[in-house]
């Protein structure tokens, strides 16, 4: 949409009004009848008469979702509640190693696969190589990571834990992810956090898709209107494909425009949903 047809007219500021906490809202043109969105961190100015808008950052697409207060909140781990992807590393490549392999992995490229299914991982990775060889490597890169577990440091963001006390409070907390069997019991050990969780579903557990496993969690407890929290596009095809809202936490590892509303801190998606 070109928006540069919008007069600049004579307006109050956006820091006069309420403040919404950093996240997307819809405004509303009365006079054109437009409904899009923009982000409450970017400038700009209401006028009383139109109530036309003047962004700053106009490539936005429209945003038609009005999100109710879920009862459930589904979390993804890596690039949602942490950063252990330098620990990722070190096990892939002692892997490799092992199977004697003469070549290694680097943070960027594996920043570049986070979220996906280990197969798509390993292909992208091996794609010479057998299921076989492929599948004996992964089991490699299991039992190395496992091996880092008391050692490792990973870096929690921001927030988190305490977010998570606090939203622990009001609804029921869960997470999902596609890493291997064990590894949101890892998160959890290392926040000390597994008193915050109803529930759990790990890709390794049972090697389906992510949308497979969210309609899994929330039809094994019987949730109604659960949202999904992650930072990737497949997090967000995933939610679109299993019919749960996507919540995006845009300091995560990827990039996506399909979500209903985007938080750049755990903090500040903490407050949406509390005063929700």
């Amino acid at each position: 949409m070109d928006y540069s047809r919008f007069p600049i007219c004579p307006a109050a500021p956006f820091n006069s009004f309420p403040p919404l906490w950093g996240v997307e809202r819809r405004v509303n043109d009365r006079a054109e009848g437009i409904d899009t969105r923009c982000l409450a961190d970017n400038l700009f100015f209401i006028c009383p008469v139109s109530l036309c808008c003047v962004f700053l950052h106009t490539e936005m697409e429209k945003n038609t979702h009005i999100l109710e207060r879920p009862d459930s909140l589904i979390f993804d781990m890596d690039g949602t509640l942490w950063d252990n992807v330098d620990n990722y590393v070190v096990a892939w490549n002692r892997a490799l190693k092992i199977q004697g392999l003469d070549v290694q992995v680097t943070r960027e490229e594996l920043l570049g696969l986070m979220g996906k299914e280990a197969k798509q991982i390993l292909v992208r990775l091996r794609p010479d190589a057998s299921e076989e060889a492929r599948d004996a490597l992964f089991e490699e890169v299991t039992v190395q990571y496992h091996a880092l577990a008391a050692t490792m440091h990973p870096k929690v963001y921001d927030g988190v834990v305490q977010g998570l006390e606090n939203l622990a409070q009001k609804y029921k907390l869960f997470l999902l992810s596609n890493c291997e069997e064990g590894g949101l019991l890892k998160f959890m050990h290392y926040t000390d956090t597994s008193r915050l969780f109803t529930d759990y579903m790990e890709h390794g557990q049972n090697l389906k898709p992510k949308e497979f496993n969210m309609k899994l969690l929330k039809e094994r407890n019987r949730l109604q209107t659960p949202v999904y929290i992650g930072d990737t596009d497949t997090d967000s095809r995933a939610s679109s494909v299993a019919g749960l809202p996507f919540i995006y936490m845009t300091y995560g590892f990827g990039k996506t425009d399909r979500y209903v509303l985007a938080f750049d801190s755990f903090a500040k998606m903490t407050d949406y949903f509390m005063n929700l």
